[in-house]
């Protein structure tokens, strides 16, 4: 009884004097613990920015590959040279896995990020379900990049820049998808391993883009040597 009563006391003190009341400076020390880019706004704005940059990308392919659809002899923006062309990479089954073009799984999928990173910077608050079922979609769609990714460089031999920028946007977003789900308590793992992904977070962003320009060098190296007889 006589915790309560100090308690309400506290609060009323701190709502008399426009302090903040303890259960909010606990949520506010909680909220300076955790790191930077997962906090709200770092959070939002990476969301918007990434899925703007594919959901842009993912509508530029669309566009190109409606043109090529009205003509197969259609020579899209990005077709620069015999390993480096959105038009070629459009003609094979691994640009239609599904039965139909892979960008229209971007447009509907970025625009999902887009609309939760502005409900995040507008102050929304989603239930652990929901972030799970974003981390769910973040994690298939980075699985089916890094699958994509494989196929244009050892099965195709042929790069589609669009289609590089919409992957270069899933990376950061993945990862900081996965960092914000572990820091805020979606996943449960020991404090430390919190810290040290929290930490790490843009560490392990560079090295997976320094991961992907090295294997498009070893990949094309004979391109880059001078050896491809072409």
């Amino acid at each position: 009884m006589t915790s309560s009563s100090s308690s309400t006391g506290n609060t009323m003190f701190a709502a008399a004097y426009g302090y903040p009341a303890p259960q909010e400076q606990e949520q506010e020390q909680e909220h300076e613990q955790q790191p930077p880019m997962t906090r709200d706004k770092p959070f939002g704005w990476l969301m918007v920015i990434t899925g703007v940059i594919g959901w842009f990308a993912s509508g530029a392919l669309v566009l190109e590959k409606l043109e090529v659809l009205k003509d197969p002899g259609y020579k899209t923006a990005c077709d620069i040279n015999p390993w480096i062309s959105c038009g070629a990479v459009m003609q094979t089954w691994q640009s239609s896995v599904f039965g139909f073009p892979n960008m229209f799984i971007g447009i509907v999928a970025f625009a999902v990020i887009i609309t939760t990173g502005t409900a995040v910077l507008s102050g929304a608050k989603f239930a652990r379900w929901y972030w799970l079922g974003l981390q769910t979609g973040v994690t298939l769609g980075f699985t089916f990049v890094v699958w994509l990714w494989s196929q244009a460089l050892y099965s195709i031999h042929i790069l589609c820049p669009l289609c590089m920028i919409v992957w270069a946007a899933m990376i950061p977003l993945f990862i900081w998808v996965t960092i914000r789900n572990v820091t805020h308590g979606v996943f449960r793992v020991p404090a430390g391993t919190a810290k040290i992904l929290g930490d790490s977070g843009w560490i392990v962003t560079a090295l997976l883009y320094v991961a992907a320009i090295a294997t498009i060098f070893f990949a094309f190296i004979h391109v880059f040597a001078g050896t491809s007889g072409l």
